[in-house]
């Protein structure tokens, strides 16, 4: 594979993940997210669809008090205030988007004149659906009850100039649309603008996504989404890449991270998350909502040689995988077409040594046989943070970069626990348990409406690209 050009070195050797925050129903934390994911219970419940009878399984943030959160999170009175006063009134998208942001900025220590030269990256459009629906539903019964500040709602705008105000960042300013591989894509934008020293740094945010009964429904009707059924089982509802997958699972979560060169991180004493390796991207030139194997192949692929990387170099996926049967399906032939066809591994693992099954997680006796079955395969594991925490939509690419950081530091591939039979028997899965393995790289994977697909390519912090 021919190396990456002289002007790219700094994107594979130096773009660090100096900070991240997230915000989800079982995790408010980083290190809440850590522990969800290391004991891999889905966080999804039964959801009731207002006016509609239906029930899905769902992770939402119900009731989010911006200010309960300030008083837990923010300890700094000033912050606290502002974040009060800039947000308190704002849409669920706004509100969640500026707690991490401020979270985010807060753990990377900017002073004030660097916050001034941050620029800022939105990800995610369509936003606040839900709040649309209702301000429409509210005005049809009384048009007196509109408010100005509607203005403001109805544009995604909205929650780049609500960041910006509380954190005091001032570069640059991008809202990056993309469905639900607009966190990856902004991302990747954020990482570009840094490499190419356009920025010194940038704040990468992912609201969250407000969807109204509408879109539900129409997830629904397109078979895309499967309601829960009296003594059906929402937290199983979600099963990635398994035969018997039949939908997805939405999740109200945000995210945020702060990108910059490794030595701007250690220069104010913090040891970084991780790094961001590689990018790459496609479309498939058509419209609808089926993918595309081949437009996921060329993203991937574009990914490892945008740093230089050989497939062989990845230790683990992280997948799109939502649990619908197309997507999933599509996303595995492409995973194997990349990866290449499975065989018999070695003895011993190229990390290493072979992968084992945490001892203290689960009676060896006990293992499922795809479990055994995946260590039969050579490759690297692949995986579905969706299967946890469900489809973050916009916010879902940021997320999962967090939570595949998270894991690359930890050493582990997080339970897909609702995964015994897998759709294929070449990819290396990861199944019901946790899964211990030193991991070094990784891959993750968005993929969007209209066929939009992003890939990124992720590196523990303290190493350089092999």
């Amino acid at each position: 594979m021919s190396p990456a050009p002289a002007a790219d070195r700094r994107y594979r050797t130096g773009i660090a993940v100096t900070s991240a925050a997230v915000l989800h129903p079982a995790a408010v934390t980083v290190t809440e997210l850590d522990r969800v994911l290391r004991r891999g219970e889905p966080t999804l419940r039964p959801t009731p669809v207002p006016g509609t009878g239906l029930v899905v399984p769902a992770a939402h943030l119900d009731g989010f008090d911006l200010r309960s959160w300030a008083r837990s999170h923010c300890a700094d009175p000033t912050g606290r205030d502002r974040l009060r006063r800039v947000a308190g009134r704002a849409t669920l998208p706004v509100r969640t988007a500026c707690c991490v942001a401020l979270a985010t900025c807060t753990a990377a220590r900017l002073t004030e004149a660097e916050a001034r030269d941050t620029s800022v990256v939105i990800a995610g459009n369509n936003l606040a659906l839900g709040h649309q629906s209702r301000a429409a539903a509210a005005y049809a019964a009384d048009p007196a009850t509109v408010r100005a500040g509607h203005l403001l709602d109805c544009f995604d705008t909205d929650a780049l100039g609500a960041v910006g105000e509380v954190t005091g960042c001032g570069g640059e300013g991008w809202p990056i649309g993309g469905s639900s591989a607009a966190g990856a894509l902004a991302l990747i934008h954020a990482t570009r603008m840094v490499a190419a020293g356009q920025a010194p740094r940038c704040l990468v945010v992912a609201p969250v996504n407000d969807l109204s009964p509408v879109e539900i429904g129409a997830f629904v009707k397109a078979g895309a989404m499967t309601p829960v059924t009296a003594g059906g089982d929402a937290a199983a509802a979600c099963r990635p890449f398994d035969e018997s997958h039949d939908g997805i699972a939405v999740a109200q979560v945000a995210a945020a991270v702060l990108v910059e060169p490794a030595s701007e991180a250690h220069r104010r004493g913090i040891r970084p998350l991780g790094r961001i390796l590689g990018s790459g991207t496609s479309t498939d030139a058509r419209r609808g909502t089926r993918p595309d194997t081949d437009g996921q192949v060329r993203a991937m692929r574009k990914a490892l040689s945008d740093c230089a990387l050989a497939p062989s170099d990845i230790d683990y996926v992280n997948a799109h995988a939502t649990g619908s049967a197309v997507g999933d399906d599509s996303e595995a032939a492409a995973l194997a077409e990349v990866f290449g066809a499975g065989g018999p591994m070695a003895p011993e693992s190229k990390a290493g040594g072979p992968a084992a099954v945490d001892a203290a997680a689960v009676d060896a006796a006990a293992v499922d046989a795809a479990a055994v079955d995946a260590a039969a395969v050579d490759g690297p594991w692949v995986n579905s943070t969706k299967a946890l925490l469900g489809h973050g939509l916009g916010a879902a690419g940021l997320v999962e970069a967090v939570a595949t950081l998270l894991q690359l530091a930890g050493g582990y591939c997080h339970a897909n626990p609702h995964l015994a039979k897998p759709v294929r028997t070449d990819l290396r899965f990861v199944t019901d348990t946790i899964t211990r393995a030193p991991l070094r790289t990784a891959l993750s994977n968005s993929f969007a409406f209209s066929g939009i697909n992003a890939s990124l390519v992720l590196g523990r912090a303290e190493e350089d690209c092999p």
